[in-house]
């Protein structure tokens, strides 16, 4: 991709250049890394290395969310640790190649693998690692077995990687201001799982969605996931924000209209369609069909769309 000097027409062309390879068939765009991507800089001084918008494997090396970071005149701040040490080592190359700023602070966006197994190659370097407290209780409860989980399609490359939560929490927000860069770490309520976290930038109108915001791959609902929470986070704390443009979880920078397209109106029409087929007398068996045609054409959407089905039947049967 090609950065051209003007903000805006410099992101409108990367993203749409970037989004027609954004396909869960190509394994790695960046043979040379463990990246599976290599960061560009999207917004001056806020670069990101886009994950693979498939599940994680021994190919893409388990980055399929992004890894962002945000040069500032006094250090780096680094959004996920990454799903191994191999990956936040990679990110931690790609860092030094474009700046001489030490790398001060990790963000971890929730406690799921792809966001904090790579904690312990940072904490190794002295780096502390920020998370919600709901996460950092989540990777105390599960680490290992997210851990076992990583290696077991990552082999040889999880090589280096111990389970590491975050070693500051926050419970609403913290100020990670560094240098010259306003940098408010959020957390806006609930939505995809336990803690997850926002990083919004006000003064270039850029937040780092983390995982409450999908358009490129259909969102996952866990089990613990309540998509009418979701719902009401997204509308009374998420969109207030004004972001011009959003760096989500998964998939490359864009706006707030394509992510809400994608995950507010999709959960919207997934709890309208199961609530037609409850009203109707419809059990859990058949509402794994309900029609999500609309959204076929996201990544994941064959591994992903019954169980969203059968997840938000069980949530609201009994609402």
């Amino acid at each position: 991709m090609i950065k051209i000097s003007t903000f805006g027409l410099a992101l409108t062309y990367s993203v749409v250049a970037a989004a027609a390879l954004a396909s869960e068939d190509i394994a790695d765009q960046y043979p040379q890394s463990a990246l599976y991507s290599k960061p560009v800089e999207f917004v001056p001084g806020v670069w990101s290395a886009i994950g693979a918008t498939a599940p994680p494997t021994y190919e893409n090396s388990g980055h399929n969310n992004n890894l962002s970071f945000i040069v500032t005149s006094d250090g780096v701040v680094v959004i996920n640790g990454g799903a191994a040490a191999i990956l936040a080592q990679a990110l931690h190359d790609e860092i030094k190649a474009v700046t001489d700023q030490p790398v001060k602070l990790v963000i971890n966006e929730n406690g799921q693998g792809h966001a904090v197994l790579g904690n312990s190659y940072w904490v190794s370097l002295g780096v502390p690692i920020l998370g919600h407290v709901d996460a950092a209780h989540e990777v105390e409860e599960k680490g290992q077995r997210i851990l076992d989980g990583m290696i077991r399609y990552n082999k040889d490359k999880a090589d280096g990687t111990e389970v590491q939560g975050p070693t500051i929490t926050f419970e609403d927000s913290y100020d990670a201001s560094m240098g010259d860069t306003k940098i408010e770490v959020l957390h806006l309520g609930p939505a995809h799982g336990p803690g997850d976290t926002q990083v919004w930038l006000p003064d270039q109108g850029v937040v780092i969605a983390g995982d409450i915001a999908f358009h490129e791959r259909m969102l996952p609902i866990f089990a613990d996931t309540i998509t009418s929470e979701w719902i009401e986070t997204w509308e009374t704390a998420f969109e207030p924000l004004g972001a011009t443009y959003v760096i989500p979880g998964h998939g490359h920078p864009t706006n707030m209209d394509q992510v809400r397209r994608y995950t507010l109106d999709y959960l919207v029409h997934l709890r309208s369609v199961i609530g037609e087929h409850i009203d109707a007398g419809g059990d859990l068996a058949e509402a794994y069909y309900v029609d999500q045609d609309a959204y076929r054409n996201l990544d994941t959407f064959d591994e992903l769309a019954t169980k969203n089905a059968g997840r938000v039947y069980e949530e609201m049967e009994f609402e």
